[in-house]
Parts: C-alpha cells; structure tokens; sequence
C-alpha cells in the first residue's frame, strides 16, 4: 500500500524518504517539510498517514482522547536544552533559580523544548511553571501561535505577544527578563552583546545532566494514524524495524566520516564532538524502543501533566500500540 510519509530532512529518516530503506508491504510518497510547518498539519489536520509529531503535542492530544494517531518507539529527534536559557547582560538574573516569578518568553507554551526547560526549572530548582509569566510568540521573525488550545489554571498567565513583534525584541527592550529558546536568537549569533546565556558553559552541564539522569531528552517520535493501525496489525512493527534501519544507517555513516582520512563535514572540531560523545554516551547514543526509554517517556507524562498541559496524567503505555512496546 501506498502512504505518505513526512519528516523533516533528519539523516536518521532520510534513507526512508530516497529508497536506501524499505518497509515490507509499503511503498511511501515522501514529504520533507521543517517541523515549524509539519507539526500545525499533524495536530490540527492529521492530513499525512505517518507523520514525525512532537511528543508534547501529542501527549496532550492523547490526554485529551483526540489524536487521530497512534505512535512507535523511534525518536527521530532528541536535544540537549541548556543552551537555551537566555537573558540581558547585566540583568539580575544569574541562574535558573532567578527565573522565578520573571517575566518569559518561550515561541509556543506547549512545545516539547520548553517542557523540558520547564521540567529543568521545577525538578532542579523548584519553580512551579504558574510562578512564571509567560509570554508567547515568535523567537526573532516571522510570527507563531500556539498549535494547540491551552487549558490553563485561574491565574496562571501564557499571554501571546503581538504579530510583528519578536521575544528577542521585547528582551531586548526589558519587556521580558528571560527566553527559553529552541535556537540561539539571531541577535546572538550576530554577536549582540545585550543577549547572554544564563547557563555559559552549556555543554558540560548537558554532559553532568545526562550522567545523572541517563536522560537524552526526546523531542519528536514517528505518529501512525490509527485507522491504519486496526486495518493493519503488522504495520507499527514493520515501521519501528524500517526507521531502526534507517537510524542505524546514519550513525554507521557518522562514523565513517568521523574515521575517514579526510573531514568529510564542514565541522573543524569533529574529532572532539565525536570523542567527547563516545565518553559520555557510549556506542549507541540514540537509543529507540519503548523499554530503553521508559524512565524518560515516564517524566514526560510527569511534566505535562504538571505543567498544565494534559488534561490528566498519561501513562507511557498508551503512547504506543502494544506491538512495539
């Protein structure tokens, strides 16, 4: 059967997308668009068959008993957060326990970055997110609204910002006194010294945060629809094994360029990268399946549950179709 099948360009679904990858009983018709505009169509349309989705998203869909998807084990996308804690030079604040009762932007309330970040700041340093004022909108350009209606407690204040405004301007101007951003701010990677980091030396506390937790946050997983799943027991298991590949194809690839005689990528300090990896992570540093990642999906459940996202507390089995879990 033909489905369509859309992803961002990830090396570790791109052998799907050209055909180096192939599921038994399928063929695909490919999309790669940037998740930006991927995730508004999952969410409020479900218009693509198997669809990459952002797992805070999802889970307050399936909170809510609305998604039209079920979902396997394979998380395409995972990052670090640390790095995106941002202020103004000279302000007050120094750490994330500062944060508490500031004014924050962050470009949507829901997204999976920011329940992370969240999760940082109450586990760590025991900030309840309605402590906060929140501000939403887009990060440096363009203009961005929330995916998803929000269900918030009396009091507790995610207030859009206008269209044409920025959050790096209204940081800029003191309008706001942080930003959880999923990326640096234009201004920043401008070298704008108004804008700092509130966590400089990013890398290592990523480093001692996975050390301790075991975490590599997930970010996105691989959303089946659910009418194709009843029609078609065999297929979660088909695509888990298919995106298994897929993954396990790109590491091998990294590895090839890593050991190659020749730096193959246009990262001069690719040895360290890929050193300073192994030392932390190990061989497999981007683990899938449901078992390896129940402590995780756990504390996800936990956190948009505590940050008023999900209508009640989700457990990770319902996650998943019980073939790949």
């Amino acid at each position: 059967m033909k489905l369509t099948l859309a992803t961002w360009d990830h090396d570790r679904v791109m052998p799907l997308h050209d055909g180096r990858v192939s599921v038994e009983g399928v063929t695909f018709e490919s999309h790669i668009l940037p998740t930006g505009k991927l995730f508004p169509i999952a969410v409020q349309e479900a218009r693509f068959d198997i669809t990459e989705l952002s797992v805070s998203s999802y889970v307050l869909q399936v909170s809510r008993g609305a998604c039209a998807y079920t979902a396997i084990p394979a998380f395409v996308s995972r990052a670090f957060r640390h790095s995106g804690f941002f202020a103004r030079t000279g302000s007050e604040i120094e750490t994330l326990s500062d944060l508490a009762g500031k004014r924050v932007g962050v470009p949507e309330y829901q997204m999976t970055a920011a329940l992370w970040m969240r999760g940082l700041l109450a586990d760590e340093h025991g900030i309840d997110p309605a402590a906060i004022t929140w501000r939403t909108g887009a990060l440096d350009a363009g203009v961005r609204h929330e995916r998803l209606s929000l269900d918030l407690p009396d009091g507790m204040v995610v207030a859009p910002i206008d269209d044409g405004e920025t959050l790096q301007d209204l940081l800029l101007a003191g309008e706001i006194d942080a930003l959880l951003a999923p990326k640096p701010p234009q201004a920043f990677l401008e070298g704008d010294t108004r804008l700092r980091r509130i966590i400089p030396d990013f890398g290592a506390a990523e480093r001692e945060y996975h050390a301790r937790t075991g975490y590599f946050p997930i970010m996105h997983l691989i959303a089946v629809r659910k009418s194709l799943v009843a029609e078609n027991p065999w297929l979660p298991q088909a695509l888990m094994q298919g995106f298994t590949t897929a993954r396990d194809m790109a590491l091998a690839r990294l590895d090839d360029i890593w050991l190659g005689s020749a730096n193959r990528l246009s990262l001069p300090w690719l040895n360290e990268t890929m050193e300073v990896t192994r030392a932390a992570m190990g061989p497999d540093p981007w683990p899938y399946g449901y078992a390896a990642n129940l402590k995780e999906l756990e504390t996800i459940c936990r956190y948009s549950s505590e940050q008023y996202l999900a209508a009640r507390r989700v457990s990770p089995e319902e996650l998943f179709p019980e073939q790949v879990r």
